[in-house]
């Protein structure tokens, strides 16, 4: 009998402590849960806003919220809050349009800007255009200033005076941008070419300048060329005049003297020659032929 009782009391032990660590591993469980639980609700209240970036917010009974927030973590009502996240760091755009010069000549020119968004005014650029602002308004207002800019030139002085043109263009499309929240950073003008009967007339000009000049050169050298005749003409009139005043005043002494200075240069000629031998006059080299 002692024995049995000893039995029953150790199943009683054992089977306390089995209920005991039932209970205690259950509330370990349900901690656990509660705990993910709070997590994922945590997670949804909380939101991240990287460096670059700002964000507003849209609630589902006010509507868009005029607070802005900036970089950092920042929290919402879950299925009530949405942030709106938007870049606000400089991004480039290319915007090519084709407009006519104030001399009615097609002109494709591109535009290349940096512009990035007011943060102050992202809920009024969210309300009044929407998230994608820069789709919807820089080509439009680049369309509009290239066109009113380009229409004050002439084709010709488009190419003459690009820095002036530019200028007007950047100041121009600066205000328009700033009305609708967007600050330009750089503006410049990468491509600019006009149509064929424009580039045909250049061409055509150009080598018409180049005929003109040819033909001037001609001119000028024919006229060089007639003076130089001229000049030359009057030298030797000049100089038979001379010639005909000496002959009258020494007779036929400056005849003689020309042909003695010809005769020196002969004989010096001669004289330098390999092929030339001289005889005596009065001693006879002919193998003492006779002579008749």
């Amino acid at each position: 009998l002692g024995s049995i009782s000893t039995l029953v009391h150790e199943e009683a032990v054992v089977s306390t402590q089995s209920t005991g660590q039932r209970r205690m591993s259950s509330k370990i469980s349900v901690a656990a849960g509660l705990a993910l639980v709070g997590l994922g609700a945590a997670s949804q209240c909380l939101y991240n806003v990287d460096p670059g970036e700002a964000a507003i917010i849209f609630d589902r009974f006010a509507g868009v919220k005029t607070q802005v927030y900036g970089e950092g973590t920042h929290f919402k009502i879950p299925l009530i809050q949405d942030p709106i996240i938007f870049d606000i760091k400089s991004k480039p755009r290319s915007v090519p349009v084709t407009t006519g010069s104030k001399d009615l000549q097609t002109v494709n020119l591109t535009l290349r800007i940096l512009f990035h968004p007011d943060p102050t005014v992202l809920p009024s650029i969210y309300t009044n255009v929407g998230f994608d602002y820069d789709e919807r308004i820089l080509p439009s207002i680049v369309d509009e200033v290239l066109k009113s800019v380009v229409a004050k030139y002439d084709a010709s002085e488009l190419i003459t005076q690009r820095d002036a043109v530019s200028d007007k263009v950047a100041d121009d499309l600066t205000r328009r941008a700033e009305t609708f929240g967007i600050f330009l950073d750089d503006i410049s003008i990468t491509h600019l070419t006009f149509g064929r009967d424009f580039v045909t007339a250049v061409e055509s000009k150009q080598v018409a300048q180049q005929e003109a000049e040819r033909s001037r050169f001609y001119v000028e050298k024919a006229e060089f060329e007639k003076q130089a005749a001229i000049i030359s003409a009057e030298g030797d009139a000049m100089a038979a005049k001379m010639l005909s005043s000496a002959f009258d005043q020494v007779g036929d002494s400056l005849i003689e003297l020309r042909k003695m200075e010809a005769a020196e240069e002969i004989a010096s000629n001669l004289a330098a020659s390999r092929n030339v031998t001289y005889l005596p006059r009065d001693k006879g080299m002919l193998l003492n032929l006779p002579t008749q």
